[in-house]
Parts: C-alpha cells; structure tokens; sequence
C-alpha cells in the first residue's frame, strides 16, 4: 500500500492530465487547425497519467516528455497498461518539437483524444484502488 503522500502526488498528477484532457477536448472540437495545441495537451495527458501510476506505485518518475521511456519503465515494473497507451508513443513529438518547429504534420484528434482519455481513465482506476 503507497503511502499517503504517495498517493496525494499521483492524484495531483492526475487532476493535472484531466485538465489537459479537457483543454485537448475543446480545442479539437473547434474545427480550425490547433493540431499543435491538441497534440501537445493529449500528449501531456498520458504523460501526466503515467507519471500519476508511477508515482503511485512509488518509482520515481523522471523529467522526462517521453511516452515511450515511461511505457518501458511501466512495463520494467510489471505494471499492465492498455493496448491504447503502449500505442501511443507516437504523441511524443508533440510533446516539444510540434510546438517549437513548423511541421507540416496533421495530428490524428481521435487517437490522441482516445489516448488521452484511455490514460487518465486507467490512472484514475489505479488510483482509486488506492483510496
């Protein structure tokens, strides 16, 4: 069992990647093109819901933006995930370099949302299994 302090960061960490969520979410329903703002919040929401699982099951989750790092560092632990969050390593470029340089890359709304989604989701069920 995480110990409470444990589990208040993996619920903040949580709150953090809903919102991201949230924030992806009106953005994509808006049909001008927020590709980069979209990407960058969905992938921010499975990166803070990884952190938010890692964090609950106290390994230290490094400053990272990489999905993929983090998935491997899940998986090294033993820890199950969705098929949905292990495919989405792809929403690591919009993490930074979308933002910061001009590619002409048209981000997929439906998986990055359902990504998003699957992630906080799982979190949140981890999570509450904690309480």
């Amino acid at each position: 069992m995480p110990r409470p302090e444990y589990v208040g960061l993996a619920e903040l960490l949580l709150r953090k990647a809903e919102s991201d969520l949230a924030v992806a979410r009106v953005l994509a329903a808006d049909p001008d093109p927020h590709d980069d703002a979209i990407g960058f919040h969905a992938q921010q929401a499975v990166e803070k819901a990884l952190k938010a699982v890692l964090t609950l099951e106290q390994i230290e989750a490094p400053r990272t933006h990489d999905i993929t790092f983090l998935v491997e560092l899940l998986d090294q632990h033993q820890i199950e995930m969705p098929a949905t969050l292990i495919a989405s390593e792809w929403l690591g470029p919009w993490a930074v370099t979308m933002r910061y340089d001009d590619i002409e890359e048209v981000l997929d709304r439906t998986g990055a949302l359902d990504a998003a989604l699957a992630a906080t989701v799982w979190a949140s069920g981890r999570i509450d299994g904690h309480r």
